[in-house]
């Protein structure tokens, strides 16, 4: 009887600890509620097109996510390979389950500062039309995603004309001609290239690419008459071909080509030169040169018609940048005999003019 009371007792106890210690947690001070992570809104609208073998993904990163505290980190992209013959409208939920994660592109500083980011997928060619289905979203460092970008559709062709090789550019007076070697190949390696022409393109130091021609070309040259001398050029070719819905489509950038054009050209000599006499004074007149970098010209003289002409006297110590001069240091009765140069800004200087003369009165 007694170890009975006295097990009672101690589980009584017990029973008290615990009920104390629940008291003490149920009482005890409740922390302020965590405000929920903030998921990631939709930013971005992808575009693309096919150049070669490649489909080109391009897109803007939206100036409000560098200003908020998003915090992504990168851009997750996704694409469906369907049948031609499929619906066009499609949910996400059907997306998210059939597309395939191709690629995983961190977001750095650097992009967020340029707003742009761009994406190349290759493709592999199976033989039938297919339709492409893209969209990407962001993810934050929480691993949280945002819904995806709209949907890009794209029908590849297969029948695309190879880039062009071998291209070369030399320096004209008046052009920088560029040669290249056209392809027989499709990208999906059958033949003949499918070639509606060619589009230049040209890079330099001061300005974005420029495509330089209006249409395509036929011709495998083009002379690019707009340049400057001295200035640094990059060119680019890309074979244009007829794409699935008959729009047309490039091929990836040829190997590029660079060149810096030197003015070594001289410009023409002066023409059309007159005389006209007076007491004491001859003026000479003549045409200015049709050339647009002309810096000068510079006239001779002598008394004697076949001096040689390296002994003849410069009227002109500085160059003479109007068409018409008078030479005051003539004496009656004598004749004179002048012939010009023009000089060019790069200081390439002319043959020399036709000789005229004229008596003094």
């Amino acid at each position: 009887m007694l170890n009975n009371f006295k097990l009672n007792k101690h589980k009584a106890a017990l029973t008290f600890i615990i009920l104390a210690l629940l008291i003490n947690l149920c009482c005890g001070k409740r922390k302020p509620p965590l405000p929920p992570i903030e998921k990631i809104s939709q930013r971005v609208e992808v575009l693309g097109t096919q150049k070669g073998n490649q489909i080109i993904l391009s897109w803007e990163i939206s100036e409000n996510v560098d200003q908020s505290n998003l915090n992504i980190v990168r851009t997750d992209v996704y694409r469906l390979i369907e049948p031609i013959s499929s619906p066009l409208a499609l949910s996400e939920e059907e997306f998210s389950s059939n597309s395939v994660l191709i690629a995983s592109l961190p977001v750095t500083g650097n992009e967020i500062k340029s707003k742009k980011m761009t994406f190349n997928d290759t493709l592999e060619f199976a033989g039938q039309a297919v339709r492409l289905r893209y969209s990407l979203r962001f993810v934050n460092s929480s691993g949280q995603k945002a819904a995806f970008s709209n949907f890009l559709l794209i029908e590849p062709t297969a029948k695309i004309a190879q880039s062009p090789t071998n291209l070369k550019a030399t320096a004209g007076e008046n052009f920088i001609r560029l040669d290249w070697i056209t392809t027989n190949d499709n990208v999906d390696g059958s033949k003949p290239a499918d070639i509606l022409g060619y589009n230049i393109y040209r890079l330099s130091d001061t300005d974005s690419v420029k495509l330089l021609n209006t249409s395509p070309l036929s011709e495998k040259y083009f002379l690019d008459k707009f340049f400057e001398f001295e200035k640094a050029y990059k060119y680019f070719v890309r074979t244009v071909s007829l794409g699935t819905n008959g729009e047309p489509v490039e091929s990836k950038d040829s190997d590029s080509v660079e060149i810096i054009a030197r003015d070594v050209f001289p410009p023409d000599a002066p023409g059309a030169i007159t005389i006209a006499a007076a007491p004491n004074n001859l003026s000479i007149f003549f045409a200015f040169n049709s050339e647009n970098d002309i810096a000068g010209y510079k006239i001779y003289r002598s008394e004697i018609s076949n001096q040689p002409i390296s002994q003849w006297t410069l009227l002109t110590a500085d160059l003479l940048k109007t068409n018409t001069f008078q030479d005051t240091s003539v004496k009656s009765g004598k004749t004179y005999f002048y012939y010009l140069i023009a000089v060019d800004k790069a200081g390439n200087i002319s043959k020399p003019s036709d000789i005229v003369s004229e008596t003094a009165p």
